[in-house]
């Protein structure tokens, strides 16, 4: 299992969602409204110059976990439908998952999710 974060613009939210609900065997996803921002690219695009608060810029951060085989399919599907090809348009982090418990029915690993 791999837990698969993107940090993505907010205004591709519901195109990267409506991708990701035609995946067959598709576990829910969660969605979150976040801030934060990467390195600029040169002092023209600072935090600063851009008039960007302390916190950030707002984005919208998803976080699937899916079993192995469906890891290259969402992150596929992921960058296709963010992609921009304009500074800001996020980033994908894969990161593995020892175990899982479904807290209402006790289930654990994979049937969990």
């Amino acid at each position: 299992m791999r837990e698969i974060k993107a940090i993505i613009q907010p205004f591709l939210a519901d195109i990267v969602l409506d991708a990701l609900h035609q995946i067959p065997e598709m576990p829910g996803v969660t969605v979150s409204e976040v801030r934060g921002y990467g390195k600029p690219h040169d002092a023209r695009t600072s935090g600063q110059e851009k008039g960007i608060e302390v916190f950030g810029e707002k984005k919208v951060k998803l976080e699937v976990v899916v079993p192995d085989h469906l890891v290259s399919q969402v992150t596929e599907t992921i960058a296709r439908a963010a992609h921009t090809g304009n500074p800001g348009d996020g980033k994908i982090f894969v990161v593995p998952i020892w175990d899982v418990l479904k807290i209402r029915t006790g289930v654990t690993k994979e049937a969990a999710i």
